[in-house]
């Protein structure tokens, strides 16, 4: 496995590689659901690069930039058993050198959700996911669902600027509980640890809602809503039915449609997502 900073070593090694190349994007601090991604990676393509990049332009001015974790020895010895081939570990000032002024912003499935209360984010995984593409070439790139918009963000980027990857996208990885992974739940202290659970029990509720014929979308955001607010320590942003590629409200519930939620949790922030139907 070769570790590469910068921009120019790895357009070298790139070049050097014949036959599919698959490529996982991360922020680092691996868990379970990132090396599902690198597995299956690494069983569609002849080689597997992955990316570790805490990208700042995509935090907002009072989020977690600063404090996001990070442990670059521990990722890469997972990412070395995993058989990943090419590390690509950039610094700030070589992903983003002095007088970078060119930004890329998707439109409208960037406004609501998670865009409406995160303005910029999204202009910001656009940005350094199109870098990435531009970088690492990939044949196919592996995203995970549980980032639900991100992954219609970046379908779109692909579709509209004719970049030639394929987007795979893999189901969420949770822990035996429910709880999806996230790094950020190493933020979480054990009481919070056991409230972020009211996030999984929201979304099979609403799953046995719609097994159950339920199909007023008004009526699953107020039982699911109701539902989180009896725990003390969960704080909504928002719980949304919506159309799964335009992310408009629905007033319908129907198969397919993405049923997400933004929860606080103390201090953490969490999301989670399904999607109705088998």
């Amino acid at each position: 496995m070769r570790v590469i900073e910068t921009i120019a070593d790895f357009r070298r090694e790139r070049a050097k590689i014949t036959g599919a190349l698959g490529l996982v994007p991360t922020m680092g601090y691996l868990h379970e659901g990132h090396l599902t991604l690198v597995r299956r990676a690494r069983a569609e393509n002849d080689s597997v690069a992955a990316s570790i990049f805490v990208n700042p332009t995509q935090f907002g001015p009072q989020e977690d930039f600063a404090s996001y974790p990070r442990d670059m020895p521990r990722d890469l010895a997972m990412l070395q058993k995993e058989g990943v081939d090419l590390v690509f570990a950039p610094s700030v000032p070589e992903m983003y050198p002095s007088g970078h002024d060119t930004h890329i912003e998707v439109g409208s499935v960037t406004q609501r959700l998670e865009g409406a209360r995160r303005p910029g984010h999204f202009k910001g995984v656009a940005t350094v996911v199109a870098k990435l593409f531009n970088i690492v070439q990939p044949t196919r790139s592996y995203f995970g669902q549980k980032d639900a918009q991100q992954v219609v963000v970046i379908k779109k980027l692909v579709k509209d600027l004719d970049i030639p990857t394929e987007v795979v996208v893999v189901p969420t990885v949770r822990e035996p509980d429910g709880l999806a992974m996230s790094s950020r739940n190493t933020y979480l202290n054990p009481q919070e640890r056991q409230a972020a659970l009211v996030l999984w029990k929201a979304l099979s509720l609403a799953k046995e809602m719609f097994s159950s014929g339920e199909r007023d979308a008004e009526r699953f955001r107020g039982v699911m809503t109701s539902l989180i607010q009896k725990e003390p320590l969960a704080k909504i942003d928002y719980v949304s039915i919506a159309h799964p590629e335009s992310l408009t409200e629905l007033d319908r519930a129907e198969y397919g449609s993405l049923v997400s939620l933004a929860v606080r949790i103390g201090r953490t922030r969490l999301i989670d997502n399904i999607i109705l139907g088998p």
